[in-house]
């Protein structure tokens, strides 16, 4: 029988806190930021360490991963090094105390009753902080590298559903049993040990189809969703919260922003515009909008990429938050009043910023009563 307070620990990240917060994708070679300038992060696994330590300490509660295989292209070769996001979570819940790490999976590429055991033993090495950020498919360029066609766009979330049915079962049954699915028929199933605690990982999807959402309301605890204004954001999230109580069930909603936090926010402004703009690596960017065009990724349709092609640049088309620190907390301030549990975090460079936010950003944020 799961451990229900236990699981309301995880839920919470271990956290009291309102606004979540957490860092957006230092397992890559420059972070999200698709950007020629040279204090790019490296995602050196001596920084990442030094990364994690360093947010643990502060009370951040998580570090979010980008599943990535092979480069973007462009004159920097965008995300060309990456490191395996499971392992990597391994390595740094290992390393730190209260910190949450999420693994990014891609469901096709791996199978079920190994990433049951592969998440299991995360779970423990850490005691109950390893979260899980399922993703169903999308790009083909990497699932080529693996010999592995993708299926039709809304198919992959059903393969995707029964891909955590198998691992839920296996974290849950005693003894054998067997699943008998469309996608995997596997006999004589069994796995211990369970996860840490008797409860179970944190599931998050970052689903934004109609297919991708009804998935993520359906299995899911947190939704990551774009954030493309604060007041769309606001009707997003009570829309899909609606959605989610008339399934029975309750989602909270997470987005990704791009900080770039100055004493002034005309130095914010003007490092924001270097480095996403006079300094971005288009070649990269134009890479990535095309294979989001050809593979279905709805943040890539309907003129989008055209509107916001400098926020694609500054990382991944996350919200922009820039200005000096109570620029910065006021924007923050309105993101979590739309409703939105966390926000994930991308910087230019993680070690070398994060500091100014710790000192100026964070206390400012316990005063609004959005930290404890």
């Amino acid at each position: 029988m799961i451990d229900r307070e236990l699981q309301a620990d995880r839920l919470a990240m271990y956290s009291p806190n309102k606004l979540k917060i957490g860092f957006f994708g230092p397992n890559c070679s420059s972070g999200i930021a698709a950007t020629k300038v040279p204090e790019r992060w490296s995602g050196s696994w001596d920084d990442n360490v030094r990364l994690a330590r360093m947010l643990d300490a502060a009370g951040i509660e998580f570090i979010l991963p980008v599943g990535r295989w092979k480069g973007w292209g462009g004159e920097t070769n965008f995300e060309s090094a990456t490191f395996e996001t499971v392992t990597w979570a391994c390595g740094l819940l290992a390393a730190t105390e209260r910190i949450t790490v999420f693994g990014t999976v891609h469901a096709p590429l791996v199978h079920p009753v190994f990433a049951a055991k592969q998440f299991v033993t995360v779970d423990h090495v850490s005691r109950g902080r390893f979260g899980l950020n399922v993703v169903c498919g999308w790009n083909q360029d990497e699932f080529e590298m693996f010999g592995i066609a993708q299926r039709e766009h809304d198919e992959r979330y059903a393969h995707g559903g029964e891909w955590l049915d198998v691992i839920q079962k296996l974290w849950t049954d005693s003894g054998e049993s067997t699943y008998d699915g469309a996608y995997f028929q596997l006999p004589g199933l069994e796995s211990e040990p369970k996860p840490y605690g008797a409860t179970r990982p944190i599931v998050m999807n970052a689903g934004s189809s109609p297919a991708g959402k009804a998935f993520a309301i359906a299995r899911a605890d947190y939704l990551f969703t774009p954030l493309r204004t604060i007041e769309d954001g606001a009707a997003n999230v009570a829309a899909m919260k609606a959605q989610a109580r008339q399934c029975g069930r309750e989602i909270d909603i997470f987005s990704s922003v791009n900080v770039v936090c100055r004493p002034t926010t005309r130095e914010a402004e003007e490092y924001y515009r270097w480095y996403a703009d006079e300094n971005a690596d288009w070649g990269a960017v134009e890479h990535m909008h095309h294979v989001g065009s050809r593979y279905g990724s709805s943040s890539h349709k309907d003129g989008a990429y055209e509107r916001m092609k400098v926020r694609f640049a500054a990382g991944y088309g996350g919200y922009p938050v820039v200005g000096d620190p109570d620029t910065i907390v006021a924007e923050i301030a309105r993101i979590s009043a739309a409703g939105l549990m966390g926000i994930a975090v991308g910087l230019v460079n993680y070690l070398d910023e994060f500091p100014y936010l710790q000192a100026e950003v964070l206390p400012r944020l316990k005063r609004l009563g959005l930290r404890s």
